[in-house]
């Protein structure tokens, strides 16, 4: 068994370890005001931390290309509060466009 494989059971085994642990906290405990605050911001940070990455890198590199710019059109549309399929077609637009110029 390689050492990729260990990693990725021993990660699976610790991640399930850690939901396990999670189950077990008492009620109390979660619904402090801080811990709530946290548990509630910390799918955000980390799908947010997750959009950055895939965005504005590519393999170990930071890279500037049409993700980035069909990123800004999706900003922009949400902020503007259009429905989230036209969000998706709008930024998809965008990229190809771009694209299809010759940028990233």
């Amino acid at each position: 068994m390689s050492i990729v494989w260990i990693a990725v059971i021993a990660a699976s085994v610790l991640s399930f370890a850690q939901k396990w642990v999670g189950y077990q906290a008492p009620p109390d405990v979660l619904e402090r005001p801080r811990i709530a605050r946290i548990t509630t911001m910390l799918p955000i940070a980390l799908l947010g931390a997750l959009v950055a990455t895939q965005a504005a890198t590519s393999g170990v590199e930071i890279v500037l290309d049409a993700r980035l710019a069909a990123l800004g059109v999706a900003v922009v549309l949400l902020a503007l509060r259009a429905p989230f399929l036209v969000v998706v077609i709008g930024a998809a637009l965008v990229a190809a466009g771009l694209r299809a110029l010759g940028w990233g």
